[in-house]
């Protein structure tokens, strides 16, 4: 029996505590949300090729409970509309084509979206945005940071570059670029600098 949007949602609504709290895994993104079927799988064979419809359902309702982005949840839909073949082809190849496709707006919207990006972050988003799919998604998870706080590291030296600077402003400058955190130098160019 193919279940229909409302009740999906319905039943979405219902068990989502339960999955949430029961899935920790969630939070490191869908591909690590697979279930665990008792099913052994062989080499070569998913997962989703021994669940039933409504388990198929059940996992892009979880999907889409996490709050995925507009790729994810357009091709989501699609999928849930369609038949068990629509949804299984989402879970086992359309999943990650529409999680690129999001990470590739994310990586546009902090290339375009603020003048201010600094060099290492544009050259790394530039860099990922011509690479593969695994590149997109490791600049997003850690690259972004990364590059971040290399801006951040020139913007502390050129603070401390500036003349007249108090000696408190000094001393946390140059201990920052000692060995500050990308956290650290994040929230002393944000916030950090001006309460000093």
């Amino acid at each position: 029996m193919k279940l229909t949007r409302s009740a999906l949602a319905l039943t979405v609504g219902a068990l989502a505590p339960a999955l949430l709290l029961a899935t920790p895994a969630l939070a490191a993104g869908p591909a690590a949300a697979a279930p665990v079927t008792a099913a052994a799988v062989t080499a070569g064979e998913s997962p989703y090729d021994t669940m039933s419809d409504a388990d198929l359902r059940v996992e892009v309702a979880r999907i889409l409970a996490a709050n995925p982005g507009r790729g994810v949840t357009r091709e989501a839909n699609k999928a849930l509309d369609g038949t068990t073949e629509d949804v299984r082809t989402f879970l086992k190849t359309g999943l990650a084509k529409a999680q690129d496709e999001d990470n590739r707006v994310a990586i546009a919207k902090i290339l375009f979206a603020n003048p201010a990006t600094g060099k290492a972050v544009k050259r790394e988003a530039t860099k990922a945005l011509d690479g593969t799919a695994a590149d997109r998604a490791a600049f997003l998870k850690t690259g972004l940071r990364l590059a971040q706080a290399e801006d951040d590291r020139v913007d502390v030296a050129r603070i401390l570059a500036r003349p007249g600077i108090s000696e408190a402003l000094r001393a946390e400058a140059i201990r920052l670029l000692d060995g500050g955190t990308p956290e650290e130098l994040r929230y002393f160019i944000t916030v950090g600098r001006y309460q000093l």
